[in-house]
């Protein structure tokens, strides 16, 4: 019996063998993310632990303390203030409430004062608690700016009467590369009703990500061999 050779049979195994270093490459970015993933979670977790400190003290290497809780004086600036959109707590739409602060060295940042409900309508500004006009010491958690949302800053006038356009807020203002998620300060109405909340902490799917595109390899695999035994 003469066997019938195999119509396009380079072609179908070069097709196949692409298609698994796709799957394979796939398989190893799932995981490297993962990995990340994890350790970022892991620093979140370790940093939040430490013990407060004064902000001064990690100020010049803020990504090295990241998350950790710091302490500093100044007072705020309620006509620099924020509205960082698409913010819910509890199912309710609202607003992260942004508002500048100057330290007694002149440094000035950004501090996350919470979460507010959104007004009835885009045209009504949410109730803002206004912030002390005397100096206060607070109390927050050191974030880099480059973990907020980009293209979501909106300046909201005091008055309520409308949104302004998109403000980059850091640029424009020359403030540091860091802001701070107010948890308490030196006057009771400091403490936020909703502080800013912590990302979430899970590792995600990625590791399931990273064994599902290998089971994609094997599956060409096992396709090119049946083509081949059925031709």
């Amino acid at each position: 019996m003469v066997k019938v050779r195999e119509p396009y049979a380079v072609f179908k195994s070069f097709v196949a063998l692409a298609l698994i270093i796709l799957c394979l490459i796939a398989a190893q970015w799932q995981y490297h993310r993962g990995v990340d993933r994890h350790a970022r979670n892991a620093i979140i977790v370790k940093h939040i632990a430490l013990t407060p400190v004064a902000l001064d003290s990690v100020k010049n290497s803020p990504l090295a303390a990241e998350w950790q809780t710091v302490t500093v004086k100044g007072e705020f600036d309620s006509t620099k203030q924020i509205l960082l959109k698409n913010r819910y707590s509890e199912g309710f739409y609202g607003f992260e409430v942004l508002t500048l602060f100057t330290t007694p060295n002149n440094e000035r940042f950004w501090v996350d004062r919470g979460w507010v409900k959104a007004g009835a309508t885009a045209a009504i500004a949410p109730t803002i608690t206004p912030p002390p006009t005397n100096e206060v010491s607070i109390t927050g958690r050191l974030r880099l700016d480059s973990s907020l949302p980009r293209g979501a800053f909106f300046a909201l006038p005091a008055n309520g009467a409308g949104l302004i356009s998109k403000l980059d807020a850091q640029s424009q203002l020359d403030t540091q590369n860091y802001y701070i998620d107010l948890l308490s300060g030196s006057e009771s109405s400091l403490t936020p009703k909703v502080a800013a909340q912590l990302p979430e902490l899970s590792d995600g799917p990625h590791m399931a990500y990273a064994l599902q595109w290998l089971f994609f390899a094997v599956l060409v695999i096992y396709g090119r061999i049946l083509i081949r035994r059925t031709s």
